[in-house]
């Protein structure tokens, strides 16, 4: 590389190479490499009760934010056949152990892993405000689902955690609604799905802090503005954060780069101090 560079910077004349060319190749090159490696990513967490309407919230979000995917705890459940039974004959899918969790943790960081290593922007959504203008560098993942909370690998990805929540009546109301594949059987929501919920619920309750909870009774505008707005706020505190270390990144490059120039340079230094 270093000759393939000294070659196309040569003087015309035949005399010393030409360092300017040198250096801005290696400045660009290498600072877009390290911002690659500082891109953003925000990751959101949309837990709560059955029927809460974690899913609706997250595709509005989406459709609102810049960069914004989504990934959903229902698609890790496992198959009917090694999903448990209890003695009532009752299916445990409220459980932890209903799912592939390892494998939604995995997908989880492959999403992660793949946005900080592509300068590439999805495209920008119709609905996007002002405030979000300009975060071509942040990515933000909405992990929606029933079960994020209770599970310690998760536990350390989150920027921001929100449980939605709805009373006894309404949830089971809800429930009634909807069509499950496998059906729910009779006495199947009191008997698992809501004695499951209030289970983790409370550990949640004991175990963890800086979670939003959000009542699910209230219109959808008003829950999304709420998440939204709060989402907004996290994405500024990640731009300023991002300007302050680009600007470190920048100072930093520029001079390990002419250190490295004059290191390589030595007997033409003076040269090479005309070009930086």
């Amino acid at each position: 590389m270093l000759s393939r560079l000294k070659s196309r910077g040569n003087s015309p004349k035949g005399g010393t190479p030409h360092s300017g060319s040198f250096h801005r190749f290696c400045f660009c090159s290498g600072k877009e490499e390290l911002r690659r490696k500082a891109m953003k990513v925000l990751v959101i967490g949309l837990g709560g009760v059955t029927n809460g309407g974690k899913t609706t919230l997250a595709e509005k979000l989406k459709k609102m934010l810049p960069n914004c995917d989504i990934i959903s705890q229902d698609d890790f459940f496992k198959p009917e056949s090694e999903v448990e039974t209890d003695e009532r004959g009752f299916k445990l899918y409220d459980v932890l152990d209903a799912l592939y969790m390892d494998e939604m943790v995995k997908s989880i960081h492959n999403w992660m892993n793949s946005r900080t290593c592509s300068a590439v922007v999805t495209e920008e959504p119709q609905n996007t405000r002002e405030s979000v203008k300009n975060t071509e560098d942040v990515y933000i993942l909405i992990v929606e689902g029933f079960l994020l909370y209770n599970y310690e690998p998760l536990n350390e990805l989150w920027n921001r955690r929100y449980f939605l929540t709805l009373p006894y009546e309404e949830c089971k109301r809800r429930r009634s609604t909807r069509v499950y594949q496998p059906a729910d059987t009779p006495g199947y929501f009191d008997g698992h799905v809501w004695p499951m919920y209030l289970k983790y619920k409370n550990e949640l309750e004991e175990n963890t802090s800086n979670v939003v909870y959000l009542d699910g009774t209230k219109p959808q505008e008003e829950l999304l503005s709420c998440v939204y707005s709060d989402i907004i706020q996290e994405l500024k505190k990640l731009r300023e954060g991002s300007k302050l270390f680009y600007w470190k990144l920048d100072v930093l490059i520029e001079f390990k780069v002419n250190k490295k120039l004059i290191t390589l340079y030595g007997n033409t230094a003076r040269i090479v101090q005309i070009y930086i």
